[in-house]
C-alpha cells in the first residue's frame, strides 16, 4: 500500500493514476488524424475492445464497487506503480525574508490535526462499563476484513479520535498499546447493557516536574528545571492535590461524543483493584433473553389457535434444571481450534420472568380463533406479553445461552418435555450433542458483569452478588445524564423514539388488517382443518420474528448426533499436522511459556 498511498498523499486522484499509465498506452497506438481536402473531419478508427478497458471514466463511482473489486483494483494500481519510475521530487522554493510590514496571513500555517506528544501526558488504568445494541454489528471482537463493523472497531476509532490512547498507527486496530482486557465476547447481533473493559488511557494528572543535575567539581546538585539555579534560594512550589474524579478527564463524555448512537459509555471506574483483568477478575455474568407470548402470530382454527402460544410453566420448569454445576457440552458449539477439554460450568440462577410495562396491545389475539386450545385467563390481561430468560453464572461456553434457550422453546411448544434438559446434561449417557438449531441472536443481552471489591467474595458462591467496583455513573453528573444537547439521555431518547414510532405504526397496521372483513357472509371462506402430512407438520419457534416450518418433528434424542468434543479436537489437531490433540495442547503450552518468559525478560 505504500506506493499507492504516496501518490494519494500528493493529491493525485485515482483516475489520474490510472489515466497517466493506461491512457498513454492507448494514445501511442492511435494514428495521426488529418483533415480531408473537403474540410470534413475524418472518422476515428475503431478502437479495440481491450483498449476501451484501459482508460477509466472520470465519472467512476467507487461507492458502488464490491469490496473484492476494490481490493483487486488497488492491487492492479500498485502493480502498475511499481513498474513506473517514481516522479522526481519538486524543488522546494526559496523562502525570501519578508519585511516587518509584510502580510501576517502569509506567515500563518494551514491548520491541521495536531499530533499529541504522549510523553507530555500521564496515564492511568481504568475500567469502562458500556452498553450497545448489537443488531447492526458483527460482534464485539474486532475481526479484519469482516462484512460488518465490530464494537471494538468503533471503540478503537473513538479512543484514538479522543486521543485517549497513543498507538503507533491509528489505522491498525491493536489494543496491545493500552493493557486492554474485555469481560465478555458477544457474538454477531448480541447486545450488552453491562459490558466491561479495562485499559490504560491518557490522564489529566500533571506529570512530576522534570529535574536536571548540575555537575560541578566535588558536588552534584539536583535542581528543578523550571526554577533554574535560583531553586537553592526559593522553595519549590508543591503541586496542588489532584482529585481522581473531579479533576480527571470526563471519559464517558469524551467517548460518547464520537461513538455511534447505539454504543454508549455508562460509567467508569477510577481505581480498579491491583492486577485487575476485565476477563479473569469477573466472578459473575448475567444474561437475559427476551421473547413474546405468543411467540409468533397464532394460526387460527375452529377450536382455537394451533400454534404460536408457549407453555411458560413448562419453560420455567425446564430452566430450573440448568441450575448447579453441570457439563454443558450438549448446550454449546465446539471450536476445535481452541482445544477445550473442560465443559463444566456453574449456573447460579435460571428462571423465566415476565417483563412488565413494555408490551403493545393487540386485541385481536384475544379472539376465539386465536386463543390457545385451553383458553386464556379472563382477567383483562393484554397480549402479547414479554418474558425473559434470566441466567446468572460464573462463565459460559460458546453459544451456550442460545442453545439453552432453544431447548426451552421446544419445551414451551410441547415438542419436548422439561426433563429433556436433565437427559442432555447426563453426558455419560449422551456424550454426543444432537444436531439441533440454536436460538436467534438478536434477543440476547449481556445484562451485567459483576466484579469483586477489595474485600473477599461472599461465602456462598451462588448468592446474588453486588458489583464491588467503585463505578462513577453518568447519573452522578446531571449535565452528562439529563436531557439536553450534551446529555446522553437526549440522544438515547431520540434513538428510542424513532424505533417506538415504527413499533406504533406497525402495531396499528397489524390490528387494522386483523379486523378487516367483508360484510357479505358469502365471501367468507372456511378452510378445512389440516389432515395427513399437513397435520403432522409443525412450526418450530427459534427466537426470531416468526416460526420455521419444520415438517414432521424429530425428537432431540432421535436427531443425528455430532462427534464428541474429544473426537472433534483429535480430528482438528491431526489435520493441522500434530500427532494428536494432546500433542497440540502441549506444543501450545510450550510456546505460551516461552512467550511469557520473553515478556518477563
Amino acid at each position: 500500500m505504500r506506493p499507492f498511498s504516496r501518490c494519494l498523499g500528493r493529491q493525485t486522484s485515482l483516475e489520474g493514476i490510472v489515466g497517466r499509465g493506461k491512457t498513454r498506452k492507448v494514445s501511442q497506438s492511435k494514428p495521426q488524424l488529418k483533415t480531408s481536402s473537403s474540410g470534413e473531419s475524418p472518422k476515428l478508427p475503431v478502437q479495440p475492445q481491450g483498449a476501451k478497458n484501459l482508460a477509466m471514466s472520470p465519472e467512476s463511482n467507487y461507492q458502488s464497487w464490491t469490496k473484492n473489486g476494490l481490493i483487486q483494483k488497488v492491487k492492479e494500481l500498485e502493480a502498475e506503480l511499481r513498474n513506473r519510475p517514481a516522479p522526481e521530487p519538486k524543488p522546494e522554493p526559496q523562502i525570501q525574508p519578508e519585511n516587518e510590514e509584510g502580510d501576517e496571513a502569509k506567515k500563518t500555517k494551514p491548520k491541521g490535526k495536531r499530533k499529541m506528544d504522549p510523553s507530555k501526558y500521564s496515564t492511568r488504568y481504568i475500567a469502562l462499563k458500556l452498553a450497545y445494541l448489537g443488531k447492526n454489528y458483527g460482534g464485539f471482537e474486532f475481526q479484519a476484513m469482516a462484512n460488518a463493523p465490530s464494537i471494538e472497531e468503533e471503540l478503537w476509532n473513538a479512543l484514538t479520535k479522543a486521543c485517549l490512547i497513543f498507538p503507533e498507527d491509528e489505522r491498525i486496530v491493536d489494543f496491545e498499546c493500552c493493557e486492554y482486557s474485555k469481560c465478555g465476547r458477544t457474538d454477531k447481533g448480541v447486545s450488552a447493557f453491562g459490558q466491561v473493559i479495562g485499559l490504560r488511557v491518557r490522564s489529566n494528572r500533571p506529570l512530576p516536574k522534570k529535574q536536571r543535575r548540575l555537575s560541578e567539581p566535588g558536588e552534584s546538585t539536583v535542581v528543578d528545571e523550571q526554577a533554574g539555579e535560583s531553586a537553592e534560594e526559593e522553595p519549590v512550589k508543591k503541586t496542588p492535590p489532584f482529585d481522581d474524579i473531579k479533576d480527571e478527564l470526563q471519559y464517558p463524555r469524551l467517548l460518547n461524543r464520537v461513538l455511534p448512537p447505539d454504543i454508549r459509555i455508562l460509567a467508569w471506574c477510577p481505581s480498579p483493584p491491583p492486577d485487575f483483568s476485565a476477563r479473569f477478575s469477573c466472578r459473575e455474568r448475567q444474561y437475559q433473553y427476551f421473547f413474546t407470548q405468543p411467540a409468533f402470530t397464532p394460526e387460527p382454527g375452529a377450536g382455537g389457535a394451533r400454534n404460536g402460544w408457549l407453555d411458560i410453566e413448562a419453560m420455567r420448569e425446564a430452566a430450573k434444571r440448568y441450575q448447579g454445576e453441570h457439563d454443558f457440552r450438549n448446550f454449546c458449539k465446539i471450536d476445535p481450534g481452541k482445544q477445550i477439554t473442560n465443559f463444566v460450568r456453574t449456573i447460579y440462577e435460571a428462571d423465566i420472568e415476565e417483563v412488565k410495562d413494555v408490551s403493545s396491545a393487540l386485541p385481536y389475539l384475544s379472539g376465539s380463533t386465536y386463543v390457545p386450545a385451553g383458553g386464556l385467563p379472563n382477567d383483562g390481561t393484554v397480549y402479547p406479553k414479554v418474558y425473559s430468560f434470566n441466567v446468572r453464572g460464573s462463565a459460559f461456553l460458546w453459544h451456550q445461552i442460545r442453545h439453552m434457550v432453544a431447548v426451552l422453546f421446544l419445551a414451551g411448544q410441547k415438542l419436548e418435555t422439561p426433563d429433556v434438559v436433565t437427559t442432555l446434561l447426563d453426558v455419560k449417557a449422551n456424550p454426543c450433542k444432537p444436531n439441533y438449531v440454536m436460538a436467534d441472536e438478536v434477543p440476547l443481552v449481556l445484562w451485567d458483569c459483576i466484579f469483586p471489591g477489595t474485600d473477599s467474595a461472599p461465602a456462598d458462591p451462588a448468592a446474588k452478588k453486588t458489583d464491588g467496583l467503585d463505578w462513577v455513573y453518568l447519573a452522578d453528573d446531571p449535565a452528562l445524564s439529563k436531557p439536553g444537547p450534551f446529555g446522553v439521555m437526549d440522544g438515547m431518547w431520540a434513538y428510542w423514539r424513532e424505533r417506538k414510532l415504527d413499533e406504533l405504526l406497525s402495531n396499528q397496521l397489524l390490528q387494522m388488517v386483523s379486523t378487516q372483513r367483508s360484510k357479505d357472509p358469502s365471501r367468507h371462506v372456511t378452510r378445512p382443518e389440516p389432515s395427513g402430512k399437513q397435520a403432522n407438520s409443525v412450526v418450530v419457534y427459534e427466537g426470531g420474528n416468526g416460526g420455521r416450518m419444520g415438517g414432521r418433528y424429530v425428537p432431540l434424542l432421535q436427531k443425528v448426533k455430532l462427534q464428541s468434543p474429544e473426537e472433534q479436537n483429535e480430528r482438528y489437531a491431526i489435520r493441522k499436522g500434530y500427532a494428536s490433540s494432546e500433542d497440540m495442547r502441549n506444543q501450545r503450552g510450550i510456546g505460551k511459556r516461552k512467550a511469557d518468559e520473553a515478556m518477563d525478560e
